[in-house]
């Protein structure tokens, strides 16, 4: 079941768990359907690639898809890892950082 994820693509975030834990990265896709993202230079993975008139073949390496358990948004003031809160501005509804209560959209 799809849930509303508190992470957008572009978010800085840090891996806090896995064999990439402590690496942060920037969300670079986002798949609610799975509960998962994808972070730059984390979880990468080999696939063999097929030679095609675009792109040459071999072995690439690229970005794999991370549970969005297994991050934490990066607190922008204190650059730790922080859980994130909505509030209302007005009339619009934005992010927080709980830790330090910095705004970050």
């Amino acid at each position: 079941m799809a849930t509303k994820l508190k992470v957008k693509k572009g978010d800085k975030v840090v891996v806090i768990t896995g064999r990439d834990k402590g690496k942060t990265g920037e969300i670079i896709e986002v798949q609610p359907a799975e509960n998962r993202v994808k972070v730059r230079g984390i979880n990468m993975v080999k696939r063999h690639q097929k030679q095609s008139m675009q792109t040459q073949g071999g072995i690439i390496e690229k970005e794999a898809a991370i549970h969005v358990s297994n991050i934490a948004h990066i607190d922008p003031k204190t650059q730790k890892p922080t859980r994130i809160g909505y509030r209302m501005e007005g009339e619009n509804k934005v992010r927080f950082a709980r830790s330090s209560g910095e705004k970050i959209d």
